[in-house]
C-alpha cells in the first residue's frame, strides 16, 4: 500500500502550479483524500474568464459526467437496499422496460452500458425531463443487440439511473443523493442544486484554440452526424456546450449524467469512504471494481471498462492496463467528466482522488491537466 507523504504532497502542489503556469487553467482545485484524512487541497486561479471572482474554498463547479459516479452509487446502493440482485432484469422493477425485446436486459448489463441505450431516438423532450425521457428509452429499440458489445451513453446513462433509484427507493435520485451519501458525510455536492447556493458557482468557459489536439477516431467520429457517437450526445438537447451550463435552471435540474455541482473536496471525500468499503457489502462492494465491459467502446471509439456504474481503465489480453486515467491500481474506479473532471476511488491504496476545473479542454481520455496531478501523485514519470 502506498502511503502518501509531503513529496507527494509537493508534486501534486507542483503539478497544479504548472497547469496554472502553462496558462491552460482558469479555476481549478484538486483534493486527495487518506484513510478518512485529507491529504491535500489546492484551488486557485478564478470563477470566471474576466477575473472578477477569485476561486475560494466555498466555490462549486459544473463537473459534466464525473456525476456519473455519484449517480451510479445511488442506483446501486438503492438495489442493494432493496435486495435486488444485479443479474435481476431492469423490468422486474420497471416492467415498461421490457418492450422492444429488453426483457431480459440485467441490471449489471445497463450499468455497465450494454443495454444498448446509448441513443435516445425521440426528439423534442426537455432535458430537465427525467421521467419523460426515461419513458422514450423505455418505449425504444435497442441499437445494438444487449450483451454483445458497450457503447458509454453520455447522456441517457443518467435517466435510466434516476427511473432505477425511483422504482426501487421512491424518490428522485439527486434525493437520494443527498439522503444517502451527500448529508451524511457532508458533501458540497449536488445532484440538482439549491437556488440558495447559486452564487456560489464558478462560470464554465470552453477550451482555448491553441490547446486543440490532433482529432482521433472519436473526433472523427463525432463529426459525422449519422454515427452512433454523434446521435449519443445530442438528445436529450439543451446544453450544447459550455456556455450552456451558466444557466441557473440547469444548476437547479437534477441531470445525474452530467449536472452534478460541488467541489474536489468532496468527490474526494465520497470516493475515500467507497475506497474503504463503507456504504458497500459483500458482493455489493465487489461489483464496483469487477468489470463488466472491457474493450471496444462503440460510442467513444477506444477501449473503456465499466463495472457497475463506474469505469475503470481497460486493460490488455494480459491485463495490463491501456492506459492509467485512474493511476496504476487495477482496481481504482471513478469517472472523468467533459473537460478533464476527474474523480475515483483506489481501494488498494484507500485513497480518493478529485479534480474539478472551470475551463474545459478538449480530448475525451485524453485530457492532459488531470493526467499529470495524477501522476505525480503517484510519482510516475512523464
Amino acid at each position: 500500500m502506498i502511503r502518501l507523504d509531503e513529496a507527494a504532497v509537493m508534486r501534486v502542489r507542483a503539478a497544479f502550479e504548472d497547469n496554472f503556469a502553462r496558462g491552460e487553467e482558469i479555476g481549478a482545485e484538486v483534493c486527495v483524500w487518506q484513510d478518512e484524512r485529507e491529504v491535500l487541497r489546492f484551488g486557485g486561479g478564478w470563477r470566471d474568464a474576466g477575473q472578477t471572482a477569485p476561486w475560494t474554498a466555498d466555490t462549486l463547479v459544473f463537473c459534466w459526467s464525473a456525476t456519473k459516479g455519484p449517480a451510479a452509487a445511488c442506483a446501486l446502493h438503492a438495489l442493494q437496499e432493496a435486495d435486488i440482485d444485479l443479474a435481476t432484469p431492469v423490468a422486474s422493477v420497471w416492467p415498461e422496460f421490457a418492450l422492444q425485446g429488453k426483457d431480459r436486459i440485467s441490471f449489471s448489463g445497463l450499468l455497465a452500458h450494454r443495454a444498448g441505450l446509448a441513443v435516445l431516438e425521440q426528439t423534442g423532450l426537455d432535458v430537465a425531463d427525467l421521467e419523460g425521457v426515461a419513458a422514450a428509452l423505455a418505449a425504444q429499440a435497442p441499437g445494438w443487440e444487449p450483451g454483445t458489445a458497450h457503447g458509454y451513453a453520455p447522456r441517457t446513462f443518467g435517466y435510466l439511473l434516476d427511473a432505477i433509484v425511483r422504482r426501487t427507493a421512491g424518490m428522485p435520485l439527486g434525493d437520494y443523493w443527498r439522503k444517502t451519501f451527500g448529508d451524511p458525510l457532508a458533501l458540497q455536492f449536488w445532484i440538482g442544486l439549491p437556488g440558495e447556493l447559486h452564487s456560489f458557482v464558478a462560470r464554465m468557459h470552453a477550451a482555448r484554440i491553441e490547446d486543440l489536439k490532433e482529432p482521433g477516431p472519436f473526433e472523427h467520429a463525432l463529426a459525422d452526424k449519422s454515427s452512433l457517437t454523434a446521435r449519443s450526445f445530442v438528445q436529450p438537447a439543451g446544453i450544447p456546450g459550455a456556455a450552456a451550463t451558466n444557466r441557473p435552471e440547469i444548476w437547479s435540474a437534477s441531470l445525474p449524467s452530467f449536472g452534478g455541482i460541488g467541489n474536489a473536496r468532496s468527490l474526494a471525500r465520497f470516493y475515500d469512504r467507497l475506497a474503504a468499503g463503507e456504504f458497500f457489502r459483500g458482493s455489493w462492494s465487489e461489483a464496483l471494481t469487477q468489470r463488466v465491459s472491457n474493450g471496444p467502446d462503440l460510442v467513444l471509439r477506444q477501449p473503456t471498462a465499466f463495472s457497475a456504474g463506474f469505469m475503470m481503465d481497460p486493460l490488455d489480453g494480459s491485463g495490463a492496463k491501456l492506459r492509467a486515467t485512474f493511476g496504476p491500481s487495477l482496481t481504482a474506479f471513478g469517472h472523468p467528466g467533459a473537460g478533464g473532471s476527474l474523480a475515483f476511488a483506489d481501494p488498494e491504496n484507500r485513497i480518493g482522488f478529485a479534480y474539478v476545473m472551470n475551463r474545459m479542454e478538449n480530448g475525451v481520455l485524453r485530457e492532459t491537466r488531470p493526467a499529470r496531478l495524477v501522476k505525480a501523485l503517484y510519482g510516475v514519470e512523464g
